[in-house]
């Protein structure tokens, strides 16, 4: 059992509120009129006039002390069709096992594609679609329906049936979406890779659901070229024997080859309304996988109610979308942030679609996305921010983001800097701009804490713990704590937790991921510091817990520390126990263009984490790296490189098919070959 993270470092000085909602904001926001409601007519606390902050503090007590009243009003809030009436809100509270509204039956889809029956909004967009070569494009909610009913009628057609899999190895484009929400119409359950993935790693997530569809693209454009895929899609079909049916997709405008379905004969010709097949809530929606750096990578089901559910909660109360927002993401269909982006639709938001480079012709891509859709709240990745800082780029000065209310991050914690950079970043354009560094997992393909718009935001942290989620940082022995650093653990079940994992038949594998620690509690692997205001503080993975001294230290403050250097692109630091007792900490550093790493800036590293740290954050050895691997939904890996570091073969220290360069590592294998030697 690990130890949380500890520090030589003085206290803290209480961090500065960086942004305050206005009152107008407050008051104009859903979750201040959802609160004022469940208070009415779900025995909710009344909120506390003038303190927004206590408010929320109640209301999130509430919600998760009284699961059930809180998640019914959640339904009732946001007008959940249920075809059959449920029994009961939470039938067995148990995790794992948690049962939600035993005898509702639903549909996700139906829900995604209500907007569409309003006559006035039914010629709206729906979606926006960017690529590197045009203009956005946009899809009508009337458009998005009739291409979910015709593409759900044509599924039927072909014999897929209430539980079959269908499979997308495609990029972030509208047919991405209308095959997902087809694919829930019809009862089937939808999973899906980019097509950056290879053939080895779609093989090792498709092979274990066994699809009847195939939806492929003969490729895609990134960084201004062509990606050819077709050999790759012809693979895919050779060890699929389960296929049915494969629909090709033209993406760069090549015939359909042998034996493949065209995606156009599918939804054109006659419009068929859609006809949505009526599932038990806990019917299986998609399957997320996780990451695979060290083994097959986990076939994650989640279901149609409790993703529709959560989705709602977060899209609607935390990031304060409605119908007239404009919904960006960057992300791609290998990431759970794709099927999060598709949830901006159950709220009547238009979504933005973009594929492409994060940063083609240059730095500032995202940022002329947001500009050409007119973006309300727009979602990138922390790595990015960090990226755009590091360029001195002004967007807000530069461009036209003025649509722009809230800038959300995930993937990785969000350093202060990157928080103080966007706020100065729009402030000297006069924006008045949310910043939500927002903290999940694909494992429940939401956000345990985050974006709440009615909270100040302090530098470094997170608002708050999302509604519904009893998130609590725990010491070893299972006592929660305040103020100081521990395991973060969720202790009442959520919705979108999983079903199961795929061809784990006795549970032993999602038991293992997730309760081993802390039997009936949820065990994440992150370190957190849940603060007295009510704020969350993400210090960075568990599972590679850094150890001096008897201390234990998260990388991600590290991480922070030296990558505000200008010199360092990226970093990564790994903590190794020697066979003699001994402990060896490397930091392997990734330069910037025309850096050296010379005495001086070795020197001005130490410096800067001893200073900004404690002396034992300094690494032992700096060592210059040709580059920092990733899996291909862009994490840092940790793990893999220290069972490399300790001479595990390449072979057996990661899961090649799960990293985005494999070369990389064969770099790291090197650096313990020699100190071997």
């Amino acid at each position: 059992m690990t130890t949380a993270p500890q520090s030589d470092a003085q206290p803290e000085p209480q961090p500065e509120a960086l942004w305050q909602p206005g009152p107008d904001r407050i008051a104009g926001a859903q979750v201040t009129r959802f609160h004022t409601w469940a208070a009415a007519h779900h025995g909710a606390p009344a909120p506390t006039p003038g303190d927004p902050a206590a408010s929320y503090a109640d209301l999130h007590r509430w919600s998760v002390a009284d699961l059930p009243a809180f998640w019914q009003a959640t339904a009732e809030w946001f007008d959940v069709r249920f075809t059959t009436p449920y029994e009961t809100v939470l039938a067995d509270r148990t995790m794992p096992g948690a049962r939600w509204f035993p005898g509702a039956t639903l549909n996700y889809a139906e829900h995604a594609l209500r907007a569409a029956e309003d006559p006035a909004r039914a010629d709206a967009p729906a979606l926006l679609y960017v690529d590197e070569t045009h203009e956005p494009t946009p899809v009508t909610w009337a458009e998005l329906r009739d291409q979910v009913g015709s593409l759900a009628a044509a599924l039927r057609r072909l014999g897929v049936r209430p539980g079959d899999r269908v499979s997308g190895y495609v990029p972030n484009i509208p047919q991405a979406v209308v095959a997902l929400l087809a694919t829930a119409a019809v009862g089937a359950v939808w999973t899906s890779c980019a097509p950056d993935f290879g053939a080895r790693s779609v093989l090792d997530r498709f092979q274990q659901i066994e699809p009847v569809v195939l939806f492929t693209v003969d490729g895609y454009r990134y960084g201004g070229k062509e990606h050819d895929r077709r050999d790759t899609v012809t693979e895919l079909r050779a060890e699929l024997p389960t296929l049915r049916a494969v629909v090709h997709i033209p993406l760069l405008g090549t015939p359909a080859p042998e034996g493949a379905l065209n995606w156009p004969d599918l939804i054109t010709g006659t419009t068929e309304p859609p006809v949505y097949e009526q599932v038990p809530f806990d019917h299986p929606l998609w399957v997320l996988y996780s990451s695979g750096t060290t083994g097959l990578p986990k076939a994650i089901v989640q279901s149609q109610g409790g993703i529709l559910l959560e989705h709602l909660k977060q899209t609607g109360l935390h990031c304060d979308l409605g119908p007239d927002d404009r919904f960006f993401w960057y992300t791609s269909t290998g990431w759970m942030m794709w099927n999060f982006l598709v949830g901006g639709l159950l709220v009547g938001a238009t979504i933005v679609l973009y594929d492409g480079s994060p940063g083609h012709p240059d730095i500032a891509a995202q940022w002329r996305v947001a500009e050409t859709t007119r973006a309300t709240v727009f979602g990138t990745s922390a790595a990015y921010v960090m990226a755009c800082r590091k360029a001195d780029i002004h967007p807000a000065r530069d461009l036209d983001l003025s649509a722009i209310t809230c800038v959300a991050t995930t993937g990785s914690p969000l350093p202060p800097d990157g928080f103080r950079w966007l706020h100065d970043s729009f402030a000297e354009s006069g924006a008045d701009l949310w910043t939500a560094s927002v903290s999940g997992g694909t494992d429940v393909c939401s956000c345990f804490a985050g974006a709440v718009p009615t909270l100040p935001v302090h530098i470094g942290e997170l608002q708050a713990p999302s509604l519904g989620t009893d998130l609590q940082a725990w010491d070893p022995q299972g006592r929660p704590v305040i103020d100081e650093v521990g395991e973060l653990v969720v202790t009442n079940p959520m919705p979108s937790m999983p079903l199961r994992f795929w061809n784990d038949p006795d549970g032993s594998r999602y038991h293992d991921s997730y309760f081993d620690m802390y039997p009936g509690v949820w065990r994440h692997g992150d370190w957190i510091t849940l603060t007295s205001r009510g704020s969350v503080i993400i210090h960075g993975r568990s599972d590679s817990t850094l150890n001096r001294q008897g201390v234990r230290m998260g990388s991600a403050d590290i991480y922070e520390a030296v990558e505000r250097l200008p010199e360092i692109r990226e970093s990564l630091v790994i903590g190794l126990e020697l066979p003699n007792g001994g402990y060896w900490m490397p930091l392997f550093v990734h330069l910037a263009p025309g850096a050296t790493l010379d005495d001086a800036l070795r020197d001005r590293i130490k410096h800067t984490i001893r200073t900004e740290l404690s002396p034992r954050h300094v690494p032992d050895d700096i060592i210059e790296a040709p580059g920092v691997p990733h899996t291909l939904t862009g994490k840092r890996i940790e793990v893999p490189v220290k069972r490399l570091l300790q001479g595990t073969p390449l072979d057996k220290a990661v899961n090649p098919g799960s990293v985005d360069n494999l070369e990389l590592l064969r770099f790291y294998e090197q650096v313990a070959r020699d100190r071997a030697e």
